[in-house]
């Protein structure tokens, strides 16, 4: 698919590796949809990308009527929809046996709701609007792009919850590519190492140089712009389908 016919729904898409995913697809041509819950940065997003490219859908990714309504409301805006990049997550850190008591379920719960549940919520409102799609080249109607993480491999202490919603989401990836070839409709997944984000921003000097540390090359965190160049390969290479490729550095996370 071409990056300049693109039309697409990005969720997470205000902030970190989904606004890099926005910004790139805007600035070869592209539309986007930005479903979000912080306003604050939406608006930042939005004036960034320009309100002629780029339009904000407050959307709670796991209501599931709200997800149908928001992704038919982008398609009006957007002129079509061919593209959906599953950004919208949440850490959940957490350990099962925390030190006053078990790890309350509510917890677990959320995070595969947003992680997971959100993540196939947002994709088959989208898939069920672009089997509709006029075949492209290859029979080619959409491609789903979601995110996983490489804790989905190697969670460490405390990413029970985080690890099994990212797994889930790799395990997702190949049935639905199966399911929805008939209908041209490719999905793919992400699973990115230790990026560069907000939260990291936050963190202390001496635990960024220790994670930079631990990845064995480039040793370094990896770049918002170099999740969002990979999506944009995957976007417009037809032969991707089905699989999760790890964006990591070739890190594989310590217990701890």
């Amino acid at each position: 698919m071409h990056l300049n016919t693109l039309r697409a729904v990005v969720t997470g898409g205000v902030s970190g590796l989904g606004f890099a995913v926005a910004k790139h697809l805007v600035e070869h041509g592209g539309k986007v949809a930005l479903f979000d819950v912080n306003d604050d940065k939406a608006a930042i997003a939005v004036a960034q990308l320009g309100p002629a490219n780029a339009r904000y859908f407050r959307t709670d990714v796991t209501d599931e009527a709200q997800v149908a309504a928001n992704v038919a409301a982008a398609k009006d805006f957007l002129g079509g929809l061919n593209a959906t990049i599953n950004c919208a997550g949440i850490l959940g850190a957490g350990r099962v046996l925390g030190r006053d008591a078990a790890m309350p379920l509510k917890n677990f719960s959320a995070t595969v709701g947003v992680n997971l549940i959100g993540s196939f919520n947002v994709s088959k409102a989208a898939a069920a609007l672009m089997q509709h799609n006029e075949a492209g080249e290859d029979g080619e109607r959409g491609v789903i792009v979601n995110t996983a993480s490489v804790a989905a491999y190697e969670g460490q202490i405390g990413q029970a919850a985080y690890s099994a919603s990212k797994g889930g989401v790799v395990g997702m990836t190949l049935p639905m590519a199966r399911e929805l070839a008939r209908f041209g409709i490719r999905v793919m997944t992400v699973a990115p190492g230790i990026f560069w984000t907000p939260m990291v921003d936050g963190m202390p000097d001496d635990v960024q140089k220790s994670l930079s540390a631990s990845i064995p090359f480039p040793s370094r965190l990896g770049r918002p712009e170099e999740f969002a160049d990979l999506v944009a390969f995957i976007l417009r290479t037809r032969y991707l389908n089905g699989e999760t490729i790890r964006l990591d550095g070739a890190v594989r996370l310590a217990p701890k």
